[in-house]
């Protein structure tokens, strides 16, 4: 998808179609943009640029604040509208999504064809500001980059056999697997440019990298099909940077609170259980503080919170910016195996605390958020606490009304 926050704001509210907008990480003064229309990229404006700054390049631009939930219910429409062209094979973030072509489909005639349907029949069933850009080409790295080539509302195509010349105008950092400290170690290795990397031997990608991704990533560059295989998350966690309502000892402890809430909710929806507790707070007087360790696996919010101020003691906080929680060592609720000690009633079961946080939770979703809550809120409640969208990660509908 082209723009796709600032284009969600452009769709829900037509009278700003054609005019720059940028998207704020939040409804506050001195906020950044996380995104920026077509409209006002031409001038400038760029994820990061913050708002006087942004004013200045655009001088009429408008702000809207993100509203993550309404993304995502776009990214279920967006998703529904390709699957009548296409079965969507998987969607990567919150607004990129790849389709596997099959026999006659995989024709280039045919396949641009298909590109040129998706457009439309998004355009058709999810609205006229939501434009978006397709890459046809023999693996998903080479159609991302084809998709890049040409926006607003492009098609584009590569193949081996237009390759390297096709993409040669690009510089390395263009392309996504690289990373913005792996240019430097790229250069000094002497490869300046797309045409010396693609000229690589896969096993020097390999030792460049320091790793089998620097062999996958030049194989598929090169046109080759590469199975990846599927990563296994070994954590969750939430963090916020505070506002100014909660930048205090006392309300970033309740966001900590609040946040770890969400994450242990997280647990119980995915039926994992938590192996360990990690806190960390960034202080401008004390830099960044960092408590964690293992604990009983459990998917308790009570139990979690009783750690979590055990851990917090020990801080030494003053004019705290942000805060961070993560739960790790994850496990499936019916691969464990409990001690002597746990009051499990059976293998693969929960306990009855973890049962009580399954119904609040239930309540929650029935009656509203903060229908039942865990103890104090933070004095300053910010939209979509744990439930932002991320790089590689959508959060599911039912997060948002927790």
């Amino acid at each position: 998808m082209n723009s796709f926050f600032a284009s969600v704001a452009q769709q829900e509210e037509p009278a700003l179609i054609g005019r720059p907008v940028g998207v704020l990480t939040t409804d506050a003064p001195g906020a950044a943009c996380i995104a920026a229309s077509i409209e006002a990229k031409r001038r400038g404006v760029r994820m990061g640029t913050r708002q006087d700054e942004a004013r200045r390049l655009c001088p009429g631009i408008v702000f809207r604040p993100a509203r993550h939930d309404v993304c995502v219910e776009y990214h279920h429409a967006i998703r529904a509208a390709v699957d009548t062209v296409l079965p969507v094979q998987q969607a990567h973030s919150v607004d990129e999504f790849s389709c596997l072509l099959m026999g006659r489909e995989q024709e280039l005639d045919r396949a641009l064809d298909l590109a040129r349907a998706v457009q439309q029949v998004i355009l058709r069933q999810v609205g006229p500001a939501m434009r978006c850009s397709v890459g046809v080409a023999p693996n998903r790295l080479l159609a991302k980059i084809a998709a890049e080539l040409e926006k607003p509302a492009g098609v584009n195509w590569l193949h081996p056999s237009v390759m390297p010349d096709k993409i040669a105008h690009l510089t390395l950092d263009d392309l996504p697997g690289i990373s913005y400290g792996m240019r430097p170690r790229l250069e000094r290795a002497g490869i300046g440019d797309v045409r010396m990397l693609y000229a690589m031997a896969p096993k020097q990608a390999r030792l460049l990298w320091g790793n089998v991704n620097g062999e996958r990533f030049l194989r598929e560059l090169q046109g080759e099909t590469v199975i990846w295989p599927k990563t296994q998350g070994h954590s969750l966690g939430h963090g916020q940077r505070l506002t100014a309502g909660n930048r205090s000892p006392e309300g970033a402890r309740l966001v900590a609170r609040r946040l770890l809430v969400k994450c242990a909710s997280r647990l119980r929806r995915q039926g994992l259980l938590a192996r360990s507790l990690s806190v960390s707070v960034s202080c401008t007087q004390h830099g960044r503080m960092h408590w964690g360790g293992d604990i009983r696996a459990t998917q308790d919010s009570f139990f979690l919170l009783q750690v979590l101020e055990q851990g917090w003691a020990g801080f030494r906080i003053a004019q705290p910016r942000s805060v961070g929680v993560m739960l790790g060592r994850l496990q499936p609720l019916d691969a464990h195996v409990a001690d002597l000690f746990e009051d499990r009633p059976g293998a693969g079961l929960p306990t009855g605390r973890e049962a009580l946080c399954s119904a609040i939770d239930a309540l929650n979703q029935r009656f509203g958020q903060d229908t039942v809550t865990f103890g104090q809120l933070p004095p300053h409640r910010v939209p979509y606490t744990g439930a932002k969208i991320a790089f590689h990660r959508i959060p599911e509908r039912v997060e948002f009304r927790e």
